[in-house]
């Protein structure tokens, strides 16, 4: 007897392994887009106030909103909330590094500053 070489006795792959992953449709993106607007707008705003110029939550308050439209932006745009979780770590991680030093380096610098005004 000969063997049909066109069969296999390969299992075939779960249902599972053909489904994609979720991805963000056009409402998605377009609420995504009206947030960083209002962000975007509201950065503006606070620079034109000159009382909040003046004041210490101008500084702060720019780069809450900056880091805020950026962790949009990567979520969404770079499609990493979709990503595999190892991909976040990877990206995630040495940012809250980055970010814990800049925030420590300007404490250091700021204090070192005020005392070298007096």
């Amino acid at each position: 007897m000969q063997q049909d070489s066109t069969h296999t006795d390969v299992p075939a792959p779960p249902a599972e392994a053909h489904v994609e992953t979720h991805h963000p449709g056009w409402s998605t993106y377009w609420k995504v887009a009206l947030i960083l607007t209002v962000i975007t707008v509201g950065e503006v705003w606070m620079y034109f106030v000159p009382a909040i110029v003046a004041s210490r939550v101008f500084v702060p308050g720019l780069l809450t909103l900056s880091a805020a439209k950026f962790a949009i932006v990567v979520m969404f745009y770079m499609h990493l909330k979709y990503d595999h979780k190892l991909f976040r770590a990877l990206f995630t991680g040495p940012l809250l590094i980055a970010a814990c030093t800049l925030i420590a380096l300007m404490f250091l610098f700021g204090h070192l500053v005020a005392k070298l005004g007096r």
